[in-house]
């Protein structure tokens, strides 16, 4: 099937500004994590709750975008849409993540510099595919299964979420896809409340237990995004992009609840926040309306950046990650100067992204994937 004669639905563009809102915040959350005594008293404590957000954000674009096109359109048709969306800014974070693999100097990472090139280029060629690698091929030492974008663990799992879509999940009734959600999400709650890190981290791991993690952080979030794109009514609220926005900020900069005594507690926090926060969020947000022209520039900038930055920040967060372990007992008050400098990078590196590679690149490949 012709993707162009699939046309294109105008966009929620408070959803989009919300995005790029939430990827912002991910970059204060690891801009912020190395300078933490423990994942207990990170400034941007909850910044990790963003992938969980974004799994929502994408279940619910995903049926407003396709659930009624299934009769023009094909399985194949439908993935070779979410490749050309995905994909280049896949290649582009590992490209650079493998650029800049041997210049990131550390004593967090004293092995680096013994990878021989040829491991590095067979670790980067399979970061394009997205296939997790193995422990064995862990060349960076953090037991990533993307070593050069780490971020990418996601992308694997909302592509994984998109194949469960198109192949099962969107045959579903209402009703049936309900009691998916719900069941989903008691497997959520359950977790959350009972993992003994009291939170929902976890997914970027090739193992059983990440892959867990990764899977139960993805099915209810996305699914729950699908169904609320099907039965939601649009409600109108007055500044829908501020209250949503501060939301947002509100769930992902929350202190952690209960500290090292209760953990369960913090755990029951995120699961509440996914199972419910965040569905209302997206619920407002898409009953919203931009009210200026200075709001709907702001929506369109924060929405077309957010996913370079989600998939290109890292490259630069390894260095300022050495940095800090090269600075040992360095303070925020210290650090922040470098921290500034390295999120002024980022924004500039997303952009430039957008701008020089994303938009020709998956302009070329609309052509070749027709």
């Amino acid at each position: 099937m012709d993707n162009n004669k699939l046309g294109t639905k105008p966009h929620y563009q408070i959803l989009d500004g919300l995005r790029g809102i939430a990827a912002v915040i991910v970059v204060f959350f690891h801009l912020a994590e190395p300078l933490a005594a423990s994942r207990l008293d990170n400034v941007v404590n909850h910044g990790y709750l963003a992938v969980d957000f974004f799994f929502l954000l994408s279940g619910f674009v995903i049926g407003y975008a396709y659930d009624d096109r299934w009769d023009k359109m094909t399985i194949g048709s439908f993935l070779r849409r979410r490749i050309e969306r995905l994909q280049p800014l896949i290649v582009l974070g590992m490209t650079l993540g493998a650029i800049g693999f041997y210049f990131t100097d550390s004593t967090i990472w004293p092995l680096i510099h013994t990878v021989p090139v040829w491991k590095l280029i067979v670790v980067m060629l399979i970061g394009y595919t997205l296939i997790p690698i193995p422990l064995s091929m862990d060349i960076r030492g953090w037991e990533e299964m993307h070593p050069l974008d780490d971020v990418a663990w996601s992308l694997f799992f909302e592509y994984i979420a998109n194949i469960l879509y198109a192949l099962v999940l969107r045959k579903l009734s209402n009703k049936a896809l309900a009691c998916f959600v719900v069941l989903a999400g008691a497997v959520l709650l359950h977790f959350a409340v009972t993992n003994p890190n009291g939170d929902v981290t976890g997914g970027w791991t090739l193992n059983a237990h990440h892959m867990r993690v990764g899977i139960t952080r993805t099915i209810f979030p996305f699914f729950a995004g699908l169904l609320l794109s099907r039965v939601a009514r649009p409600v109108y609220i007055k500044n829908a992009f501020l209250w949503c926005s501060l939301l947002v900020a509100v769930v992902l900069f929350m202190p952690r609840i209960g500290g090292a005594e209760h953990l369960w507690m913090n755990g029951l926090f995120e699961a509440f926040c996914i199972i419910f926060v965040f569905p209302l969020i997206v619920y407002i947000g898409a009953g919203g309306v931009v009210r200026s022209q200075t709001e709907e520039k702001i929506c369109k900038f924060l929405g077309n950046i957010s996913y370079p930055l989600y998939m290109t920040h890292y490259v630069l967060v390894y260095f300022y990650v050495a940095w800090v372990s090269n600075h040992k007992g360095i303070t925020l008050s210290e650090a922040w100067p470098t921290a500034l400098l390295t999120f002024s990078g980022v924004i500039i590196l997303a952009y430039a992204s957008l701008k020089l590679y994303n938009e020709p690149v998956r302009a070329w490949l609309r052509k070749k994937l027709k």
